[in-house]
């Protein structure tokens, strides 16, 4: 798919990964629309991009502010392209605690609701307007979803991270089935230890320990690595229904 000239959506888009995909998107010729909270850098973030960049404050959760998104993305043109990026780290909760007590529920479900619940309300709307586009390329859209390497290592204390993860990556190819009557391709990326706000927040030695436990390259993944992976995901027609771990070959361990 030719990105020039088309419309794409970016959850997650005011910082981190989301943000490096958007600046991608648009050196690539695309006009953007950035969705992230209301309380997000979205607007400065938009200014930064320049060239029509849009902000457009909505919850993934939000069925309503989520449409006006789109809303705001088919303004722009025919929308062709969605990467998802937005969602929440885990509570690093074990499943009985050390005085024997069972993990707290309500995290598990806050976690599975934004991680799980937000990537499939993402995907079902974008999947509705691109259905109606004429077809460009052998595609009337694509769509890029975000899971992580704890979908497949998870570490003690991931149990919902890791379920809600997982569980991207498990509709992933189902999506693709679905949705190749309408000619739109679904792909998903699997990051690894990534060099993102949360990490920025840890210890030199930390993060160095993180970044050589990297078999190679020997450092942390890059927002730029990601937003790289997820514009070949959008430009490659062949591929579809596949989960792509974006990690320098690391497998995680128990903890």
């Amino acid at each position: 798919m030719n990105l020039s000239g088309q419309s794409a959506l970016v959850t997650g888009g005011a910082s981190g990964l989301g943000l490096a995909t958007a600046a991608d998107l648009v050196a690539r010729g695309a006009r953007v629309v950035l969705v992230d909270l209301p309380n997000s850098a979205g607007t400065e973030a938009a200014e930064s991009l320049g060239h029509g960049t849009v902000f457009a404050p909505a919850d993934i959760l939000d069925e309503l502010a989520l449409g006006a998104a789109f809303d705001a993305a088919e303004r722009l043109g025919t929308l062709r392209a969605v990467v998802h990026c937005a969602g929440r780290g885990g509570d690093r909760l074990r499943i009985v605690d050390r005085d024997g007590k069972p993990g707290d529920f309500d995290s598990f479900r806050n976690v599975v609701e934004v991680n799980l619940f937000g990537t499939y309300n993402v995907l079902r709307l974008a999947a509705a307007r691109m259905a109606s586009n004429d077809v460009l390329g052998g595609d009337r859209g694509a769509i890029v979803l975000t899971a992580s390497i704890a979908a497949f290592d998870g570490q003690i204390g991931q149990t919902a991270y890791t379920a809600s993860k997982a569980a991207v990556h498990g509709m992933t190819l189902v999506a693709a089935r679905d949705l190749a009557s309408r000619q739109i391709r679904v792909n998903t990326i699997a990051p690894g230890t990534f060099d993102t706000a949360m990490l920025a927040r840890l210890r030199d030695d930390l993060r160095e320990a993180l970044a050589s436990a990297v078999p190679h390259p020997r450092r942390l993944g890059a927002p730029e690595d990601y937003a790289a992976m997820a514009v070949t995901l959008l430009e490659n027609s062949y591929v579809n229904g596949e989960t792509v771990r974006l990690d320098g070959a690391i497998r995680m361990p128990p903890r």
